[in-house]
């Protein structure tokens, strides 16, 4: 992507790293000329937006579930071998339980029939 005009970073490398951005994860230097990017260019302020929003949106649905501990142990492990250099070994994702198969369900079975039942409201009204 490019919004035609000339900006010290390119916009498809705004966009390449917009999460580091959105995380904090980046390099003070680095923010900056993102900052300054995304206050000069509408597109990538536009983009910048609209993953902001859905961060939060994540966050507030699916932020309160609780993370098991052997998983962080794992997950963390796994980063301190990338970050070493050394070769992370592939393992096959395990089969998951069906109710956890839907990547579009965000909190319980109760949120869930909430959602359902407005969306169901929703068309009615609309009928």
């Amino acid at each position: 992507m490019s919004c035609g005009n000339p900006h010290e970073i390119d916009c498809s490398e705004i966009l390449d790293h917009l999460y580091e951005f959105l995380d904090q994860e980046m390099p003070a230097g680095d923010r900056a000329k993102f900052e300054t990017h995304i206050d000069e260019c509408s597109p990538c302020l536009e983009k910048y937006g609209l993953e902001q929003a859905v961060k939060k949106l994540v966050k507030r649905c699916c932020g309160h579930d609780d993370v098991p501990t052997d998983l962080r142990s794992k997950v963390m492990g796994r980063i301190e071998l990338v970050r070493s250099g050394q070769a992370v070994p592939e393992k096959p994702v395990m089969e998951r339980r069906p109710a956890e198969r839907d990547p579009g369900s965000c909190g319980t079975a109760e949120d869930s029939r909430e959602t359902d039942s407005s969306a169901a409201a929703a068309r009615a009204d609309s009928a």
